[in-house]
């Protein structure tokens, strides 16, 4: 997910689809944007990690809150022993960065590229504001099956 931008029906709608789906990891993109936003993210029980984004504010409460889950992108992770690089803005996408997965946010439209190497994906905006259309990925990272889902 991306882009939630405090919309708090949203990102609850969207933690309870990650946990009736029994996700194992939940990234979120960037532009949470505040610390009762992150408290609702909490509620998910497996592994986090939140991108920081150009409208995060209050970054030491949302440290607080997050803790380690929180990171400033661009950032290199691992996930099942593969290489995920994660941010908001988009930087690298023409190849220029080695890595698995890419995973970014930022321009609240949908990017979804299987066929890359990287494979590159931007679940667009999970707040609905500029688009109009709610979105957030599930992804099985080993056939690359994937789910777009419309929020409500």
């Amino acid at each position: 997910m991306s882009d939630s931008h405090d919309n708090m029906p949203r990102i609850s709608e969207s933690v309870e689809i990650a946990v009736d789906r029994d996700v194992e990891v939940l990234i979120h993109c960037g532009d949470l944007v505040s610390p009762f936003a992150a408290k609702a993210l909490t509620r998910f029980k497996g592994e986090l990690h939140v991108v920081l984004g150009n409208n995060d504010g209050e970054i030491v409460e949302l440290k607080n809150i997050l803790g380690g889950s929180l990171i400033k992108g661009p950032a290199e992770i691992k996930i099942h022993r593969r290489s995920v690089v994660l941010m908001h803005e988009p930087f690298g996408l023409s190849g220029a960065v080695i890595t698995d997965f890419l995973f970014y946010g930022h321009t609240h439209h949908l990017d979804i590229r299987l066929n890359s190497r990287p494979v590159i994906i931007n679940p667009g905006e999970s707040c609905g504001y500029l688009t109009g259309k709610p979105t957030v990925v599930v992804i099985d990272p080993d056939n690359l099956e994937y789910e777009l889902i419309q929020l409500r």
